[in-house]
Formats: structure tokens, sequence, C-alpha cells
């Protein structure tokens, strides 16, 4: 059974599961402050860990594995947190490379109606200094609803080369000025807090989260 870090109150209507970025775990502090956020716009969060990074708490210091190679954790993740009797709408996603495995397995989970959408904080379009390497086939056609939220100074994606990438009209990228990989600014010059940046992130998913109330108004 999977472990999960929860957040939130239990009764909320909607849950967002969170997998942690390549290098950090999922009670970093950069993952629990994005779970504060979200919890208090009212959301449930629940955080988990993929088993290389779960098993460097025993001192077993494996490197991550090939993204694709760990698809069938999330999968998992989303079967044992409906088990523990998680209900209500449920959106998928995570941090850097948490968020890519959840876009490889989101379409799966939303055509059989187990998901509503997908949440990416800071995608790694490609590796730093490596614009060639893309990891956005799977973007092109993507069918999920898809918010992904990216730092105008991230290194594994700028604001000009994602305009070029051709990516699914389900997705909609907002952008974060002077965030970097992990959605954090620099204050003295953008004159944003990172609390400002996760503020709007938590505030742009409730929005969007309201998309078919708001259709059938």
């Amino acid at each position: 059974m999977t472990y999960f870090l929860f957040d939130g109150p239990d009764s909320a209507p909607v849950t967002i599961l969170l997998a942690h970025g390549a290098g950090a775990p999922m009670d970093s502090a950069s993952m629990a402050a994005t779970a504060k956020a979200l919890a208090t716009a009212g959301f449930r969060v629940a955080r988990f860990e993929f088993h290389y990074m779960a098993a460097r708490r025993y001192g077993h210091r494996k490197p991550p594995p090939r993204a694709e190679t760990v698809n069938p954790e999330y999968i998992k993740a989303i079967a044992d947190l409906r088990a523990k009797g998680v209900t209500g709408k449920l959106i998928i996603g995570g941090k850097s490379m948490g968020g890519r495995v959840a876009s490889m397995v989101a379409d799966e989970m939303f055509a059989k109606g187990e998901i509503e959408g997908l949440v990416c904080l800071g995608y790694p379009f490609h590796p730093p200094g490596k614009p060639e390497q893309l990891r956005t086939k799977h973007l092109a056609d993507l069918k999920t609803p898809t918010l992904i939220f990216q730092g105008t100074r991230d290194e594994f994606g700028t604001k000009d080369e994602v305009a070029t990438y051709g990516l699914s009209e389900a997705i909609q990228v907002v952008w974060l000025e002077d965030g970097d990989h992990d959605l954090k600014p620099r204050k003295a010059v953008s004159g944003f807090s990172t609390a400002d940046h996760l503020k709007t992130v938590a505030e742009t998913v409730k929005a969007w989260m309201a998309w078919p109330s708001a259709s059938s108004s």
C-alpha cells in the first residue's frame, strides 16, 4: 500500500495527488509549501513517493530511474488512494518528474473516469542546456484537461521555447514571473515571493476546477 502525506480537509470535494521531483522527497520544503497552499484553497492534498525515493529513507541511495518506468507506481498510487476511502473528484500531478510521470498516465486514467485533470509544477520539457532532448511527444495529443505552471526562468523550458512546442489544446501553460524550476522568484527582481506564486497556483487550480458548473449554469 502506498504511503501518503495528507493536507487539507477530509471533506474537500476535490483531492490533488502529487508526486515529487527527481531529487527531492515528498516532504521537501517545496512540496510541503505547495501542499499547504493548495490545502488553504480548500483542496485535499495527498503526497506520495516513488519506490526509489522511499528507499533513500532506509539508506539505499538509488538514482532516479527513467521516468516512464515508474508509471505503474503512479497508477497504483491512484488505486491505493481510492482504497483508503478517498472519494470525489481527483486531480493528479506533481513537481517536475512527478508531473511528467502523471502526464504519461493521465489519458488512460481520464478515459476511465478516474481523474478530472492534470496539474504539473515546473514541467521538465528538456534537460537543462539540452533543448534538443524534448520530453513533449505525448503532450501533442493529450486529452486530459491540464494546467502546467512554469517559471519564466525555468531552465527546463523557457517561455520562448515552450511557445514552439505545439502542445495539445487541452493544456494551459501558466507563466509565473521570474520563477525558477521550483517556481521560486527573486523578490528583489520581480516583486513576487514564492508564497505569492503558490497562492496563484492554488487559486488558478480552484477556478479551473469550476469548469463543469460554469459551463452548465
